[in-house]
C-alpha cells in the first residue's frame, strides 16, 4: 500500500535524524511550535508521521517531543493503523534517550493514547533491560496510558501492585489523582470521594484537578447535593479556584436555565476569573436547550468582543442546535466557519445537516459538507459518510448539462469560501 511506503520512508526519515548531532541539523527544521500548529489541523495519518519526523534532538525539548508522539499515534489510531503505531514507537527503543526515564515514559503514554495497554506494560517492564530508572514519574505514565485505555479496574489494581513491586515508587498526588479519575469515569463517585479522604489522612495534597474531578462526577451523577457540599468545602479550605472548576459547575447550571449560567459567570469575574470560551459555550448551551437560537448566535458571535475563539465544541452545539430548529441555511453559514478555522463538527453533527440541505433540496450545498468532511475525517468515518451519501441520494441523481453547468458554478463558489482553506 502506499500509505505503508510513504510510512517506511518516514520512519527511516526520523531514524536517521535522531542520531544527527545537533550541529549537523538543517536550518530549516520546523519550530517546534509549528508542529504543534500543523498536528492540531492534521488528520491524514501520513502527514502526521512527516511532520513528526520533523521534530529533531535538537529542536525540540522533551515535552514537545512527548506531544508530537502522542498526537501522532492519535492520528494513526483513528486511522485503526495500530502495526505501524508499534512500528514507530518500537523504533524509538534505539534512541539513546532510552535510557532517560522521561522518554521512556513518553513511549508509554504514546502506547496508551492509542489505547494498546497491553503494549505499554511491556514497555515499563523492560525499563529494567535498557537501564532506565523507574520512579513514580514512569508510574503515573503507565496510570494514564491504563486511563486512557478505559481499563479503570486495572488503575486501581496497578496502583496496589506496582508500589509493592517496586519499593522506589510511593504514589504522589499525579497518582491520586488518576486514582480519583478511574472512580469517576466508572460511575464511582462515591469511592472517589473515599480515596480524597484516605489523601488528606495520609497527608496527600488534594489538587485543584482533583476536587474538580469528583464535582463533575457528582454532577453529571445527579448528585447536586454532595456536589454543592463539595465545593463549599473548597471554598472554606481556600482552594485556589480556577476556570476549569467553574466550568464544571457551568456545566451543570446549563441544565437549569441561561440565567444561571450568567450569575455563575459573573461570580467568576468577581473572583478575578476571566469566562472563557468553555465558559460561553454554557451559556450558548442553554439557550439552545431552551429553544432560544437568536440568543444562543448573539453569544456565538459576541466571543471575540470577550477576547475567546471558537472551538470544536462551539460549531457542534451551534450547528446540531440549528439543525434541530431547521435552520439549515444558518447551520451551514456556521459550517463554513468551522471549515475555514479547522474546527468542524463531529459526524452526527455533520449528518444532521447535510441530511436537512439535501432535504431542502441544497444538494450542491450538502456535497460541498460531504467534500468537507471526506477530507478532514479518518477513513473509517469516511467509509461510513460514503454509505450515508448513497443512503440519503446524494449523488445518485442524473442531471441535466445545463444542471451541470449549474452545479460546477455553484460548487466554485462554494469551494472559493472554503475548501482552500481547509487543505
Amino acid at each position: 500500500m502506499t500509505s505503508s511506503r510513504l510510512y517506511l520512508r518516514f520512519l527511516r526519515r526520523f531514524s536517521t535524524a535522531a542520531t544527527v548531532p545537533p550541529t549537523t541539523v538543517s536550518s530549516t527544521t520546523i519550530t517546534v511550535s509549528k508542529v504543534k500548529s500543523k498536528l492540531r489541523k492534521v488528520q491524514d495519518p501520513d502527514k502526521a508521521l512527516a511532520i513528526y519526523n520533523s521534530v529533531t534532538n535538537n529542536s525540540s525539548s522533551p515535552l514537545s517531543s512527548r506531544y508530537a508522539m502522542e498526537l501522532t499515534v492519535q492520528r494513526l489510531a483513528k486511522s485503526q493503523r495500530f502495526s505501524d503505531i508499534e512500528s514507530l514507537i518500537e523504533s524509538q527503543k534505539k534512541d539513546p534517550r532510552i535510557k532517560t526515564e522521561s522518554f521512556h515514559s513518553t513511549l508509554i503514554r504514546s502506547y496508551g493514547r492509542a489505547s494498546m495497554f497491553d503494549h505499554a506494560m511491556k514497555i515499563f517492564e523492560e525499563m529494567g533491560k535498557f537501564g532506565t530508572p523507574r520512579t513514580v514519574v514512569s508510574f503515573n505514565a503507565l496510570l494514564a496510558a491504563c486511563l486512557h485505555s478505559g481499563l479503570f479496574e486495572r488503575v486501581h489494581q496497578l496502583f496496589d501492585e506496582i508500589p509493592q513491586r517496586y519499593s522506589v515508587i510511593t504514589p504522589d498526588k499525579v497518582s491520586y489523582g488518576m486514582l480519583i479519575k478511574s472512580y469517576c469515569d466508572s460511575g464511582s463517585s462515591d469511592k472517589a470521594m473515599e480515596i480524597m479522604r484516605d489523601m488528606e489522612v495520609k497527608g496527600v495534597e488534594v489538587t485543584i484537578i482533583a476536587f474538580t474531578t469528583i464535582l463533575g462526577s457528582l454532577y453529571k451523577n445527579g448528585e447536586i447535593d454532595v456536589a454543592e457540599s463539595l465545593w463549599n468545602e473548597m471554598v472554606r479550605k481556600g482552594c485556589v479556584l480556577d476556570n476549569t472548576v467553574y466550568n464544571v459547575r457551568l456545566m451543570n447550571a446549563a441544565k437549569e436555565s441561561p440565567e444561571r449560567v450568567k450569575e455563575l459567570m459573573e461570580e467568576m469575574i468577581s473572583v478575578g476569573l476571566k469566562p472563557d470560551t468553555v465558559s460561553y459555550n454554557y451559556l450558548m448551551t442553554a439557550y439552545c436547550v431552551k429553544g432560544m437560537m437568536n440568543e444562543a448566535k448573539k453569544v456565538y458571535e459576541g466571543l471575540d468582543e470577550h477576547g475567546c475563539c471558537a472551538n470544536a465544541a462551539t460549531f457542534r452545539t451551534l450547528i446540531f442546535h440549528l439543525c434541530i430548529n431547521g435552520v439549515y441555511d444558518q447551520g451551514l453559514v456556521v459550517f463554513k466557519k468551522s471549515a475555514l478555522m479547522h474546527k468542524i463538527p463531529d459526524f452526527k453533527t455533520c449528518k444532521h445537516l447535510t441530511e436537512g440541505l439535501v432535504k431542502n433540496n441544497r444538494m450542491e450545498d450538502a456535497r460541498g459538507v460531504a467534500r468537507i468532511v471526506k477530507k478532514k475525517f479518518p477513513p473509517r468515518l469516511v467509509t461510513e459518510w460514503k454509505k450515508l451519501e448513497e443512503n440519503i441520494g446524494l449523488y445518485s441523481k442524473a442531471r441535466t448539462t445545463a444542471a451541470a453547468s449549474s452545479s460546477s458554478r455553484t460548487r466554485q463558489v462554494f469551494d472559493e469560501e472554503i475548501e482552500s482553506a481547509s487543505e
